[in-house]
């Protein structure tokens, strides 16, 4: 045995690392997050969508969807209209 050695138990940990926090929505303490306005369309408007390139508005369904003509193809378009951009 080694002189000084005897009954020590210490193990070197790694050092213990922060863990990211939650937002928690209910909490008093954190600023709520700001929602962009949601945009608005009318009928006619035109268009441009990420995947499906420039368009035109044919019908908007009580600001929950939109269909727009995208050439030869006509799509609905769910709100939030996250890749729709008003042109």
């Amino acid at each position: 045995m080694r002189a000084g050695a005897a009954g020590v138990i210490l193990v070197v940990m790694k050092p213990a690392h922060g863990a990211t926090r939650r937002f928690l929505p209910g909490s008093p303490f954190n600023d709520m997050p700001a929602y962009p306005p949601v945009e608005q369309f009318d009928v006619q408007d035109q268009v441009t969508h990420d995947s499906y390139g420039l368009g035109r508005v044919l019908v908007v369904e009580n600001d929950d969807a939109v269909v727009v003509a995208f050439g030869s193809r006509n799509v609905r378009i769910m709100w939030p209209y996250a890749k729709l951009t008003k042109l």
